[in-house]
């Protein structure tokens, strides 16, 4: 099957332009709907990442009680409090508090670390529906893939892009696990015809697939991105550069490659073994250097 190569030269063309002329809304604004009591971390690592990468503002939407736990660590984070569900995660009724808000943001991620707890169902649930609405670009990853797998919903909306790791793209498309491993281009591609999105299908040589059915496979990457987090610094990155002003194909193709190489950075200083969420996030800095030629 025919693909194409996501390299050095091929990301450094998609590096999108910081005019000297601007403010934080020339670089556009994230809503991330992200968090539950349980994986707090997943919530800081996705809202961080966009902001390193260069959006201008983030805001994070979850509850008050993970908001009280962030606030002091992460303070170039704007927060937007959701109700909860007995101070475990976001209610399934909280969509209605988003109603006031979402208008204002050009992209939305929503998915890391929102927890399996039956309120996340129709929270997600409303929300997708919401969003397939709109022109909004739309990163879904983690929690709310698993969503998806349970949901009635057979369509996302236009401008939007799933991030699965396998296991999460067996439960949607209810195809065995080692079926997907042996032909990840056929189950990228399958999966971005039945919901007609762009699908980042992630792992080894990660398979970014669009909604056009063009396949790109990413070249930078190492073992060293196996860890805990590494998902939520994904779509971060993703949603930086689609609030920069990508679409959201060229978003998933200029951040896989740069995630895959803040783990060739931060592994050569780090090994393998010891690099964690927060030092790919770290890097990226390091990273978008490398991309544009400046070392």
């Amino acid at each position: 099957m025919e693909y194409t190569e996501i390299t050095k030269e091929s990301a450094k063309i998609l590096l999108p332009q910081r005019p000297e002329q601007s403010n934080k809304g020339t670089f556009g604004k994230v809503l991330n709907i992200a968090g539950c009591i349980e994986y707090q971390g997943a919530a800081y690592l996705s809202s961080v990442a966009p902001l390193k990468t260069g959006a201008g503002l983030v805001t994070l939407a979850t509850t008050e009680q993970v908001i009280n736990n962030l606030a002091g660590n992460c303070p170039w984070v704007t927060f937007y409090p959701l109700r909860d569900y007995y101070k475990k995660c976001i209610a399934s009724d909280a969509f209605c508090d988003l109603k006031n808000i979402i208008e204002k943001y050009s992209v939305v991620s929503v998915g890391s670390g929102l927890s399996d707890e039956p309120a996340i169902m129709a929270f997600v649930d409303d929300l997708i529906r919401y969003l397939n609405k709109t022109q909004k670009k739309v990163i879904i990853d983690a929690d709310a893939i698993n969503v998806l797998a349970k949901s009635e919903i057979n369509t996302l909306p236009e401008n939007s892009v799933i991030t699965p790791h396998p296991m999460e793209l067996s439960r949607l498309i209810n195809t065995p696990l080692s079926e997907i491993q042996n032909d990840r281009i056929k189950y990228a591609k399958y999966t971005a015809e039945k919901f007609g999105c762009c699908v980042v299908l992630k792992g080894n040589k990660t398979v970014v697939c669009t909604k056009e059915l063009e396949i790109f496979i990413n070249t930078s990457g190492n073992s060293a991105l196996a860890k805990a987090g590494s998902g939520d610094v994904l779509t971060g990155i993703i949603a930086g550069f689609a609030a920069q002003g990508l679409n959201i194909e060229d978003s998933a193709k200029l951040g896989v490659y740069l995630h895959g190489l803040c783990g060739e950075l931060a592994s050569n200083d780090l090994t393998n073994y010891s690099v964690l969420a927060t030092d790919q996030i770290n890097y990226i800095p390091q990273a978008i250097k490398t991309i544009s030629g400046e070392q």
